[in-house]
């Protein structure tokens, strides 16, 4: 990666950091799940409505790096007027962009975070809120962690 384009990443992280998107509690969601890295301290809520098949609206709360908050607020409104599928699908591309397996050419800002699969510490704080997203939408309700072992 060049060093514009690393210099082009960074900034929309802090940017997303400093002035996240859907930063905030969602009062009629349809389900909503807990997310905790016990090991950098990242937590977050992540709020979804859905309405029929489709997210009509998500949101999150949360404190940690800006790492985590940075792919929580791009996250929300990535997978915002999606359907389940879609968004479930965006869950894996990400997952593979931040692990190395793909280099997210098609996830547009997302893939500010490609540099984040030469970190693997880092994996964690990156993909926190859509391991939270994706709990919301398949039971309602939960807590995640990315350590095995912690609620």
């Amino acid at each position: 990666m060049s060093a514009e384009l690393d210099e082009l990443y960074q900034s929309i992280i802090l940017d997303q950091n400093r002035r996240p998107q859907n930063f905030h509690k969602m009062e009629d969601a349809s389900g909503h799940a807990d997310g905790l890295n016990p090991m950098c301290g990242d937590q977050v809520t992540v709020w979804v409505k859905v309405e029929g098949d489709k997210l009509v609206d998500v949101s999150f709360v949360g404190q940690g790096c800006s790492i985590s908050k940075a792919s929580a607020s791009l996250m929300t409104a990535a997978v915002k007027g999606k359907t389940k599928a879609e968004a479930e699908q965006l869950y894996e591309d990400f997952h593979a962009l931040v692990t190395g397996k793909s280099d997210g050419a098609h996830l547009g800002r997302l893939k500010a975070f490609g540099g984040v699969s030469r970190f693997p510490l880092r994996v964690k704080c990156a993909s926190l809120a859509w391991h939270a997203m994706k709990a919301a939408l398949e039971s309602g309700e939960g807590t995640v962690s990315t350590e095995p072992h912690a609620p």
